[in-house]
């Protein structure tokens, strides 16, 4: 396949066993782990967890990524599709809540086909928010719950830390479109999502003016009550950050409790994640489980 399904269009072939584009992963899927994950938004995880599958490769390719192994060094496990399938309805005997795939953009076309035919949960579409509206669409009806990041405004902040100075007009227009498909967020008798769109944003060292930024235009965007907004403080300092040094250290007590109080007054409903949630073992072990 030629592919373009994220916004660098950059029409890479994609074979069935490797992959020139931006992503560098083959058309059929790879994946690092699939289990029953607890730290997701507390209405996705629920008491049993969300059934997450990590997709290997990335588009996007963050400098800060807590997931690089993965999304830089492409570590993971070729599968095929039925095996996909399998994996899925595995997690969901285990008790998952919902089937949540983790960094999906470069695999749209594999979550398209697996879902022809149906989960007997909610499928979520767990992205950075680098997604393209035309691919986004192809889904429409398939995905009940898009958890994507609004990472940045500034395209020179995107630029520096993503490669990607689009990114805040891409995810604002693929946003727009989740919540166009999944309309106001719905839950079930336990407070469990059942369909909506959960914005999340990663606050990074320096970068407060940023999540008040992020946080203004979803205030100004969606309507109270359509979205729900996720303010994260998990940000652990990871890989190589020599080019970005700024980078190269936690969020200060007074920056997460700026933003928090901010969120506060915008009267933004959502969460406000723990300041003690940056700790390395937040992230998971991409050891092959349950492929």
């Amino acid at each position: 396949m030629l592919c373009n399904l994220c916004p660098r269009q950059c029409s890479a072939l994609r074979t069935e066993t490797a992959g020139e584009g931006r992503c560098r992963m083959p058309a059929a899927p790879v994946a690092a782990r699939a289990a029953l994950h607890m730290w997701e938004e507390p209405p996705i995880s629920g008491t049993r967890g969300s059934g997450t599958v990590f997709f290997s490769g990335c588009s996007l390719g963050c400098v800060f990524c807590q997931n690089e192994e993965i999304s830089h060094r492409d570590f993971g496990k070729p599968i095929s599709l039925e095996r996909l399938r399998e994996i899925c309805l595995e997690l969901i005997a285990q008790g998952a809540h919902n089937i949540n795939f983790v960094n999906p953009t470069h695999y749209a076309h594999v979550v398209r086909r697996l879902l022809e035919e149906p989960l007997p949960v909610p499928v979520v579409w767990n992205s950075g928010g680098y997604d393209w509206v035309e691919t986004l669409r192809t889904l429409e009806g398939r995905v009940s719950i898009y958890l994507p990041d609004l990472k940045y405004l500034d395209p020179g902040t995107a630029e520096r830390y993503s490669a990607a100075r689009d990114y805040p007009q891409a995810a604002r227009a693929a946003i727009r479109e989740m919540v166009r498909q999944t309309g106001p967020c719905q839950f079930d008798g336990d407070g469990l999502l059942l369909r909506g769109t959960v914005i999340r944003h990663l606050i990074l060292p320096g970068q407060v003016n940023q999540a008040k930024a992020v946080m203004d235009w979803v205030a100004e965007e969606f309507p109270r009550g359509t979205v729900l907004f996720s303010l994260m403080s998990q940000y652990t300092p990871w890989g190589d950050l020599s080019a970005t040094p700024e980078l190269n250290r936690r969020l200060r007590r007074g920056e997460m409790e700026s933003a928090v109080d901010y969120m506060r007054n915008l009267d933004l409903p959502g969460f406000c994640q723990e300041r003690t949630s940056a700790k390395e073992e937040y992230t998971p072990p991409f050891d092959l489980t349950g492929l």
